[in-house]
């Protein structure tokens, strides 16, 4: 084996939001593929999704106080930054390391823009099993991950109850 390429640590990421989905898929991840990627570099990522302030000018007749959008948008990154804290305990709890990246921007867009940028060899999503109906209006980050992506991307849906 080429000891160059061969000894380079494949990275995964495994793309996480508040949803119950997606813990399930830390856990389902962290159970089934724990010792496949124990080798592996994993890196967990959320998107903290732009703010719609239209609401915000709009009742502050177009003037709306920075230090109001800097407060919301430092809630926005202190919500993303406890969610990725939490992930990584979920990890550590499983002997498994894991390094966190939070970015601001439309989530499916900056997932993929982050396998992308970061060289990831596997990229880890849950589904929210979401209808026809609803996927048409709120979209589906997974399904565009999958299109997308520029890696293979695994899309974890938990089972109905």
């Amino acid at each position: 084996m080429d000891q160059g390429k061969g000894s380079e640590k494949k990275k995964v990421m495994v793309a996480i939001d508040e949803s119950e989905s997606s813990h399930y898929t830390l856990e389902w991840y962290l159970d089934k593929l724990r010792d496949s990627i124990a080798d592996s570099d994993v890196i967990i990522f959320t998107a903290q999704p732009n703010s719609d302030l239209g609401y915000l000018f709009a009742s502050s007749y177009g003037t709306a106080p920075m230090d109001l959008v800097a407060s919301i948008q430092e809630n926005k990154k202190k919500v993303a930054l406890l969610l990725l804290d939490k992930a990584k305990d979920i990890f550590a709890k499983h002997g498994v390391e894991a390094e966190t990246l939070t970015e601001i921007g439309d989530p499916k867009e900056a997932i993929c823009e982050a396998v992308e940028r970061l060289n990831v060899q596997l990229l880890v999503v849950g589904s929210h099993n979401r209808g026809p109906v609803q996927r048409a209006f709120l979209g589906s980050v997974s399904n565009y991950c999958v299109h997308n992506a520029k890696c293979p991307v695994l899309v974890v849906k938990k089972p109905a109850v």
